[in-house]
């Protein structure tokens, strides 16, 4: 297995590895695993994918899961975000509501297509940035 070479915490490439990791995780299907799991993992991917563009246009950013929020950091930071990326606020919900049982219903597989899909987007966006 061959890993990602490390960087450290304040390099955009670093933020970049931790989304990859997170959507390799969110494609795995696995039995067992609950797709509010892969749902969240598709969010992480996204998240730290928007964090590390914001590391490369050295903004400041805070410690949230508000995709919504990173993305308005980036378009004040006059980023071009396309329509693909901007779908990624739909994700903000399965950072916090998915992750304990009962706050949510039980994710659609229809839903967690679309989360993918949109954490991917996010991502592959995000390497052509940093």
């Amino acid at each position: 297995m061959n890993l990602p070479e490390r960087f450290s915490p304040d390099d955009p490439r670093e933020w970049l590895n931790r989304a990859r990791s997170n959507l390799t995780l969110a494609k795995q299907r696995v039995p067992d695993a609950y797709l509010e799991d892969l749902c969240f993992e598709a969010q992480q991917a996204a998240e730290k994918a928007l964090k590390a563009v914001l590391i490369s246009l050295d903004v400041e950013y805070p410690y949230v899961h508000d995709l919504a929020r990173l993305l308005s950091l980036l378009e004040a930071a006059s980023a071009s975000i396309p329509e693909a990326v901007r779908k990624a606020a739909i994700l903000t919900p399965y950072a916090l509501i998915t992750r304990y049982p009962g706050l949510a219903r039980p994710v659609a597989e229809a839903d967690y297509l679309a989360a993918v899909e949109t954490a991917e987007a996010v991502v592959r966006w995000a390497e052509q940035q940093v």
